[in-house]
């Protein structure tokens, strides 16, 4: 069994401009969430973002999205879980990843940030990896110099239907995340696709 989940954070950018951009991937998946949990986001300064609180599996569970853009990501995420000492092994950051195929979401606990700037800023200010990760898949655009133009940029109408379809499935097994039982998700979940 895993660490019982209180804070979900997803990783993206503030602003309209980038609302609907491949890097906003966990925005989306925490908009979901509160949407189907009758949840709603208000600012709160204190924790450089947006915060909404659900509960999921009988569980009360912190949302954030941090407003902090992109590379400062960690500093929301580590004021909200200092103010409630809740313990990095009790968050799950939802982020877009480029090493996985759209359509494609997978769990994983620990490990580096691979090149994601939102997560080597929260890996540093919880001065801890061992978070949970929910790694959605963008794609790739084939060279590294493309990265930022491509992950700021829309995904064609074909992948958007995709990373949706797998935001869907990641939500069905979140329950069984959030109560620790990750191992039985991730076998869910990495058996698709």
């Amino acid at each position: 069994m895993s660490a019982v989940i209180a804070l979900i954070v997803g990783l993206g950018n503030p602003g309209a401009q980038y609302e609907a951009t491949r890097h906003n991937a966990g925005f989306w998946f925490v908009d979901q969430l509160a949407r189907e949990q009758g949840g709603t986001f208000r600012s709160e300064a204190k924790f450089h973002g947006q915060v909404s609180k659900v509960t999921l599996g009988g569980q009360p569970i912190w949302l954030l999205k941090p407003s902090t853009f992109m590379n400062r990501s960690g500093q929301a995420v580590a004021a909200l879980a200092r103010f409630y000492k809740i313990p990095t092994e009790s968050i799950l950051v939802v982020h877009d990843e480029l090493d996985l195929a759209p359509g494609t979401v997978r769990l994983k606990t620990g490990g580096g940030h691979g090149g994601h700037n939102g997560l080597r800023d929260t890996i540093a200010q919880l001065g801890a990896k061992d978070f949970m990760r929910l790694r959605v898949g963008v794609g790739h655009p084939g060279h590294a110099r493309q990265v930022s133009d491509y992950v700021l940029s829309r995904a064609p109408v074909a992948e958007q239907r995709s990373i949706e379809e797998s935001l869907d499935r990641a939500l069905q097994v979140l329950p069984q995340v959030v109560m620790g039982d990750a191992q039985k998700a991730m076998n869910t979940l990495h058996s698709d696709k």
